[in-house]
């Protein structure tokens, strides 16, 4: 079922992303993840190692973990069983660094030195907003958008006024500004710059290498457009001694929509940093 009026190739991508994020963002996911780093644990040895969780609250986490597909529960016999990552949980271990980039440069400045682990958590809980995927796509693909607009793609089925609440926690959070009521909306430098973040979370959420992210057709990179060179109608020129041989004839070029919504978009200029960068 569509989340979006958006193609649905770019549907698709929102709605992995959202789900992607959904699986490692809740409280502890992450650390438990990097616990794991390493040869598989027994219970009682990862227990250890996240000591500060209570009583029955490792399990439950564990199990979720299992669903989701990041972690493997492996009995080698009734009374020695391990976890460790399955191949997808050792492949996301990579895009965590990249959150950790992203929110060094934009998140708030805290009085104290913040653990990466925490700069992780931080970044992870705004991207988690209801509806903050779908929205900062449509802003980074459409560069400007009014809330009206923003509401007929994000969320096509509902009432329209339904899109404020969460436009305004992403104002509130530093990734989305807008000059005022009635104003379009854009990405911030903060939300632009998400840019790395959501395209490895978009590669490995497709189950494609982290280096495709650079090619994401909302995230990825602009390619340089080679410079143009200037057109004379009047410029004279001699005729060839010998005409050059016929090339063979190629096949035209088919053109798909996917193709033509997937065309990497011009970035515009950065907007100017909010004072002590978006809000943890």
């Amino acid at each position: 079922m569509a989340m979006t009026a958006l193609h649905p190739d770019t549907d698709a991508d929102i709605a992995r992303v959202t789900e992607a994020l959904a699986m490692i963002t809740p409280r502890w996911n992450v650390r438990i993840l990097l616990a794991l780093s390493g040869p598989p644990l027994r219970y009682s040895e990862l227990a250890a190692k996240v000591s500060w969780l209570q009583n029955g609250q490792l399990h439950p986490k564990l199990k979720a973990l299992c669903d989701a597909g990041l972690v493997e529960r492996t009995e080698h016999t009734s009374r020695h069983v391990t976890y460790g990552h399955t191949k997808r949980g050792v492949a996301l271990l990579p895009v965590l660094p990249v959150i950790v980039t992203w929110a060094e440069e934009h998140l708030e400045k805290a009085a104290r030195p913040v653990p990466a682990i925490e700069q992780i958590e931080d970044g992870l809980t705004l991207l988690t907003r209801r509806h903050a995927a779908a929205i900062l796509w449509v802003l980074k693909s459409r560069q400007e958008v009014s809330g009206r607009a923003l509401a007929r793609i994000v969320m096509p089925s509902s009432d329209w006024t339904n899109i404020y609440p969460p436009l305004r926690q992403l104002v509130a959070d530093g990734l989305v500004d807008t000059k005022g009521t009635g104003r379009p909306y854009r990405l911030s430098a903060a939300g632009d710059g998400l840019s790395p973040v959501l395209g490895t979370l978009s590669a490995w959420s497709a189950g494609q290498p982290l280096d495709q992210a650079s090619q994401h057709p909302v995230w990825g990179i602009p390619q340089a457009k080679p410079a143009q060179r200037p057109w004379v109608s009047s410029q004279s020129r001699p005729a060839p001694a010998d005409l050059p041989p016929a090339r063979p004839p190629q096949s035209s070029l088919t053109w798909h929509n996917r193709d033509l919504f997937s065309h990497p978009t011009t970035a515009r200029p950065k907007a100017a940093v909010p004072a002590g960068g978006p809000r943890r």
